[in-house]
């Protein structure tokens, strides 16, 4: 069942931030690992030898580190606004052209 989120998901939001650079590494390593894995299962199977394999895999698996220590511990979520907690000031805008309409 996937995440869900309490209330209007915002951006600017710390929490819906952090939330979603998890969900995204946690998506990169998917496809990571299913590219990797079918590359590796067929470069077996066929016995060939691409002496390329070793450089994609190596430096898919360091970008993936550099994307951990980024969400783990350069991003900044702090600087939560309660203004945005409650909706966007897009959605403000649509309730407030709806109370002016006769």
């Amino acid at each position: 069942m996937p995440p869900r989120w309490p209330r209007q998901p915002d951006r600017r939001d710390p929490a819906y931030r952090r939330l979603d650079d998890r969900m995204n590494f946690a998506m990169h390593v998917a496809v990571f690992g299913a590219t990797n894995s079918g590359m590796w299962f067929v470069r077996t199977l066929e016995a060939a030898t691409w002496p390329w394999s070793k450089w994609v895999t190596g430096a898919w698996a360091v970008g993936l580190l550099v994307h951990l220590i980024y969400i783990a511990a350069i991003a900044d979520y702090s600087g939560y606004n309660p203004q945005f907690s409650a909706g966007t000031p897009a959605d403000s805008k649509k309730t407030s052209a709806k109370s002016t309409k006769p």
